[in-house]
């Protein structure tokens, strides 16, 4: 094997596969000396086909009084043959043979006996099975007493003996191992912090990795099995990348080990480094060196198993991992060795995933008795629980859980796994304040970086199941709380599944109940989530399904929603309803009809007919509200005729025949489909609507003696005492009563808030009954303002029920609010958002308004345009409006108010245009007012409209002609100052133009320069980099050699340096064998720090020497040197950008230096060698490589529900003249 490094000859076609040389030292057969006749008569004894029994031989030895190397022979070809017991058998019997001799000959029959305890641990089971009834197994505790106490009798005979070391590091390394987590959590990092268990095996690691110190410390070095143990002690202790370079430096030192193979060790520390792909590389070397490695092949399939975890499992991808991962080498790995433990609970947790639980009992129950790691064992118990999970074994289960849990430590540490499945069983057994609480524990621990979802998912839903069960109890809690905690948590995981690395699939049940928790308060986001439930169901249509002759991709998704659940559209055609969205939710309800038709066609389910019903009244109404009556009358009819019980569609048909025909067939349906259904609340409703809005009658004084409310007195009293709408009916209804009272004397006034008192009363009760009741709070505002005056109490509850309430109405209250607070800006902007309600774009009242509240903000803010919009409503009222004489006493009223206004303000804030239309203004006002007053009904007394009148003709007439005067004398005087300032604005407005245009042209000029001279530099730069590649790489062909001895290529400075060194005088010997070492290191490292400086990330898949950075022996000086020369290295083409820099600092382009490198070798070295200054202690990786790595409810208000407008706006103008 010396030609053999790592696997590779140095010359020849063959390349032989290292082998192991566990007992490779052990003959074939024996001769042992026997007493005869003979001196040299001997028993040849055959080592590879010894006797199953060793009696035999051991008397043999007893009587021929056999020496210990003998004994120790035969027993380690027991060993060799995988006969351990037998071995055991014949180091006892040879070390009882030997009690009268010198304690030392007996020295290394225990040692070797305690090696062979050792190898037992190894392969005993960790606990017995539970129906086991053979006495005679043994666990690993008992040969771990057997192993510890042969130890004990060796130390006592000489502590010192060098294999003792080995043997009490592994010792301590094995009962470490089968140390029991501790429930108590500890913090890594500082001695003092761990607690129990943890503790303990930490001083059991180290006390092993001070074992193998000292082993190392005995053999100079040489012991690698010492290092390994070092190695493997450190990876105990968390010390990964300590570890790796233990491993990489066997591994370097001895490259045909492999058995134990360092590979392993290499590939397990760069996995918990996270460098996977690397740890694969190194266990598919050591599966090409061994492929036989029952390790190897595990690892590997947990490779796999790993990478296909992370696409998802409806791919190719994901099944063709998964299928490499157990065929290829989990399988294989449980063929060479069935008990094997990770071999095993891997298999076991297939077979789980296909339901053969027999497979999962027997497979798990081997992995927990052979393991000697906790977390095996953990994932035994694991899946023992889950089959009995399945099974219904809920008790068993349960336990199982437990034990898993505990055997990763439990409490705050544990296994999260376990620990859902107990929350799961809680769920089960109807435990839910159990299962929360153990559900927001596994939360609470976890990583905000690695949130637990599945945790976070079934939480969400169980708080999510307590708000909806809460919808229909009596009376209802407050769960707002839960409701925000159960959308906290499915919004995690919502938001999860857009992160490609968590590779989180969509689940509809976690969309569907958000929908149900965001309907009442988002019904925006609820739709939402109904749409991703849409999307995801389409995608899950196969393609076979999809119709043939569509391409439109609107269209096909039209023809596929009949495939969809009919529920789910019926809901989204329901939030496109409450949207407004009135097209799109037919469309929706009529796909949720094919669907049903679909489903009846099947007979997939036998509920289809009620659908049918509920969907065909959604579709009615949808078409009522897209204006489709006949369309609607029609789908109205058909479901009758399919149930003729269906009493809203009768509701329905009603209504409409009202509204077609109000004076015969109308009243007449209503009046019929309330004696056929006078229990019906819905029905009841209707008719007092009808009796509210339609019916011609005479209101008399007394509010008892109205038919409306008797009518609602009747339902509350005989069918209902908490039907709403008839609560909030007797409310409104009393609240107008007692907006039309009288209030001129306290007694009235007194009388009039006793109305309003007992309005407020039927709407608090309402209230008390749905705390949602829009139309309630509604009424309870508009009485505080009419009533109380507290507009700034009632503008709260306005703003809340606005988006409730789909009447212009709430708008015109919230303006009428603004005003009164005198915030005119806001009540504008509700005023016109009621003017572009359906139905509200010419509505006069709304224009009068708009117009009293510009006048009102002209005044307040002194604003000439404001004075002109307020003229602008009030004409616009008038036009719509003209036989109101009121509108068109506005329109005087503001002509007037304009004049008053403009006489006042400055010569400058006015022209003569402004004060002419004034004029002209005012001349009309004098001509409506003159008519207003002979009008037979004026707004105001007539003497009142004539005194205005006159005011106007002589004051103000005479007021607004001095004004004009003097501003056509202020406009000649300052008429060319004024043309000279307009001329020089518009001079320099367009100096200011011509600059901008002149600056953006010079800035586009300099950036396509700039970029210009980027790509001359960048195109230098690559001329130059491939030149002096090619240069180097001539140098380097130029320079080597072939090597006389090894036919190996060789560099002919490094063969000249090494013959032709010269000894230095005054230097020592052991100072020149030192740079010889260093002169060697250098040589050989020189090649591959070219190579790395070239390509930072090229990867080396031989874990070897070249993994490791050895220390340089340069002295300081020489560093400095060099750092010196890398500071002062620039690029030849670095200049060229110098005038761009000057002009442009910001966008100055970097030169890479590393491509116009000096040519002299020595040099580049150097730079090489100094920039990695910091890797020069032995680490494996440095920093940048880590970084690099790591990146990587009815309609119950009515229109009435609002103050009536005022649109008069004489009282405001009279209020300031006071």
């Amino acid at each position: 094997m010396s030609a053999t490094r790592n696997g590779h000859a140095n010359g020849g076609d063959s390349i032989p596969v290292p082998i192991s040389k566990r007992f490779a030292d052990i003959p074939s057969a024996i001769d042992i000396p026997v007493q005869g006749d003979q001196e040299d008569e001997a028993v040849e004894i055959d080592l590879e086909d010894l006797m199953d029994d060793p009696t035999e031989l051991c008397t043999l030895f007893e009587n021929e009084q056999a020496a210990r190397t003998y004994w120790m022979t035969v027993s380690l070809a027991y060993a060799k043959q995988k006969k351990t017991v037998h071995a055991i058998e014949m180091l006892n019997r040879g070390g009882n043979a030997m009690q009268d001799n010198n304690p030392k000959d007996k020295l290394s029959l225990i040692t070797c006996l305690c090696w062979m305890y050792l190898g037992k641990v190894r392969e005993a089971p960790r606990v017995l099975p539970d129906n086991d009834i053979q006495t005679e197994a043994k666990t690993k505790d008992y040969y771990l007493q057997l192993a510890t106490s042969s130890l004990n009798d060796a130390s006592r005979i000489n502590p010192a003996f060098p294999p003792l070391f080995l043997a009490r590091g592994v010792l301590q390394l094995l009962k470490a191992s089968l140390q029991t987590p501790s429930k108590n959590p500890g913090v890594v990092g500082r001695e003092g912090d761990k607690t129990g268990s943890e503790k303990d095996k930490a001083d059991l690691l180290k006390s092993a990795l001070k074992a193998f110190d000292q082993a190392s410390k005995v053999s100079q070095g040489k012991n690698m099995l010492a290092s390994l143990g070092r190695a493997r002690a450190l990876f105990g202790l968390g010390n990964y990348k300590e570890s790796l370079e233990v491993y990489q430096s066997v591994l370097k030192k001895m490259p045909d080990l492999v058995d134990p193979d360092p590979r392993i060790g290499i590939g397990c520390c760069l996995w918990q480094l996270r460098y996977k792909d690397d740890a694969k590389q190194a266990w598919e070397r050591s599966l090409e060196i061994n492929p036989e490695s029952k390790i190897a092949n595990t690892l590997l399939g947990l490779y796999y198993l790993d990478a296909s975890s992370r696409v998802p499992t409806n791919s190719p991808e994901f099944i063709r991992l998964y299928k490499k991962a157990m065929n290829e080498y989990t399988q294989k790995s449980l063929k060479i060795d069935k008990n094997q433990p990770l071999t095993c609970a891997t298999f076991a947790s297939y077979f789980l995933s296909t339901k053969k639980l027999d497979f999962v009992n027997t497979l798990a129950n081997r992995a927990i008795q052979f393991t000697d790691v906790n977390a095996i064992a953990s994932d035994g118990w694991y899946l023992l629980a889950r089959k009995e999970h399945y099974n219904g074994n809920y008790d068993i289960a349960a336990d199982y859980y437990r034990r898993a849990d505990e055997a990763r430590g439990g409490l705050d540490r544990g296994y999260l796994p376990a620990k859902f499945g107990i929350a799961q069983l809680s769920v089960l057994n109807n435990d839910l304040g159990e299962a929360k609480l153990r559900l927001e524990k596994i939360i609470q621990s976890a990583n905000k970086n690695e949130r637990n979802y599945e945790a976070m998912i079934l939480l969400g839903t169980l708080y999510a199941e307590e708000v909806f069960a809460n919808q229909y109890a009596t009376p209802k809690e407050d769960k707002s709380a839960e409701m925000r905690k159960a959308i906290e948590y499915l919004e995690h995981a919502r938001t999860a599944w857009k992160d490609p690395k968590k590779n989180l699939s969509p689940d509809p049940a976690i969309l569907l109940n958000l929908a149900r928790l965001y309907e009442g308060d988002h019904p925006d986001k609820a739709l939402e989530c109904l749409l991703q439930v849409e999307q995801l169901e389409l995608d899950q249509i196969p393609a076979s399904e999809h119709p043939e002759d569509i391409d439109d991709e609107s269209a096909l998704r039209t023809a596929l929603r009949k495939n969809l659940p009919p529920q789910l559209l019926n809901n989204i055609g329901c939030f496109y309803s409450q949207a407004e969205k009135h097209e799109l939710a037919g469309q929706m309800f009529e796909a949720a009809l094919d669907s049903c038709m679909r489903i009846s066609e099947k007979g997939e389910d036998s509920d289809a007919d009620s659908l049918v019903d509920t969907i065909s009244f959604n579709l009615g109404r949808s078409y009522e509200w897209q204006g489709l009556t006949d369309k609607a009358v029609d789908v109205y009819e058909q479901l009758l005729a399919r149930d003729s019980n269906y009493i809203d569609a009768k509701a329905r048909l009603a209504y409409i025949k009202l509204h077609k025909n109000p004076n015969k067939e109308g009243p007449d349906a209503v009046a019929q489909l309330q004696q056929e259904n006078s229990t019906d609340l819905e029905v009841r409703a209707l008719y007092g609507w009808y009796l509210g809005r339609v019916s011609s009658r005479k209101k008399s004084g007394n509010v008892n003696e109205d038919p409306e409310l008797r009518h609602y007195k009747h339902t509350l009293q005989h069918h209902d005492k908490h039907d709403r709408y008839a609560l909030i009916g007797m409310g409104n209804l009393y609240m107008m009563a007692a907006r039309e009272m009288r209030r001129d004397t306290d007694q009235e006034k007194q009388k009039r808030s006793a109305g309003y008192t007992r309005a407020v009363e039927f709407f608090d009760k309402a209230l008390q009954l749905d705390p949602k009741n829009a139309y309630a709070a509604q009424g309870i505002a508009i009485a505080l303002v009419e009533d109380k005056k507290d507009y700034k109490a009632a503008l709260p509850i306005f703003l809340k029920v606005r988006e409730t309430i789909k009447d212009p109405n709430v708008y015109i209250n919230i303006g009428h609010i603004y005003a009164e607070l005198r915030q005119f800006s806001k009540a504008i902007e509700n005023y016109e958002i009621a003017l572009s309600k359906d139905g509200k774009q010419n509505d006069p009242g709304i224009l009068a308004c708009l117009g009293r509240t510009w006048l009102n903000k002209g005044r307040h803010e002194r604003s000439l345009d404001a004075y002109k919009n307020a003229l602008h409503f009030a004409r616009e009222a008038l036009r719509v409006s003209p036989d109101q004489i009121h509108f068109k006493f506005n329109v005087a009223f503001v002509q007037v108010q304009l004049v008053q206004y403009i006489t006042s303000i400055p010569e400058a804030q006015r022209n003569l245009d402004q004060l002419e239309e004034a004029s002209e203004g005012l001349e009309a006002a004098l001509i409506a007012l003159d008519e207003i007053a002979t009008h037979p009904q004026p707004p105001y007394p007539k003497a009142d409209l004539e005194q205005r009148a006159n005011m106007a003709r002589n004051t103000q007439r005479k007021q607004l002609a001095r004004s004009i005067e003097k501003q056509r004398e202020y406009e000649e005087k300052n008429k060319e100052k004024l043309a000279a300032a307009l001329e020089q604005r518009q001079a320099e407005l367009k100096r200011r133009e011509e600059e901008r245009r002149r600056a953006q042209e010079q800035e586009l000029e300099r950036q396509e320069k700039i970029r210009k001279e980027r790509e001359e530099i960048a195109a230098r730069d690559r001329e130059l980099a491939e030149q002096r590649e090619r240069e180097e790489k001539e140098r380097r062909e130029a320079d080597m050699t072939t090597d006389s001895e090894t036919g190996a290529k060789v560099s002919r400075k490094g063969k000249a340096k090494a013959r032709g060194k010269a000894k230095p005088k005054g230097r020592s010997r052991k100072k020149q064998d030192a740079d010889d070492d260093d002169d060697e290191s250098e040589e050989e490292r020189q090649p591959k720090k070219k190579r790395k400086l070239a390509t930072k990330k090229e990867s080396n898949t031989k874990y070897k020497s070249a993994e490791i950075v050895v220390d340089s022996s340069d002295d300081d000086d020489f560093l400095d040197r060099a750092d010196q020369a890398i500071e002062n290295h620039h690029s030849p083409v670095s200049g060229a950008d110098d005038a761009s820099r000057t002009d442009d600092n910001e966008n100055r382009m970097d030169v890479d230096n590393t491509a116009v490198q000096d040519d002299d070798e020595d040099e580049e070295v150097t730079a090489t060698r100094a920039s990695t200054r910091a890797a020069r202690r032995g680490r494996v990786l440095d920093d940048s490589d880590e970084d690099d790595n790591e990146a990587d409810e009815g309609s119950g208000a009515d229109d009435g529900g609002a103050p009536a407008a005022d649109t008069s706006m004489a009282d405001a103008a009279d209020d300031d003249e006071e």
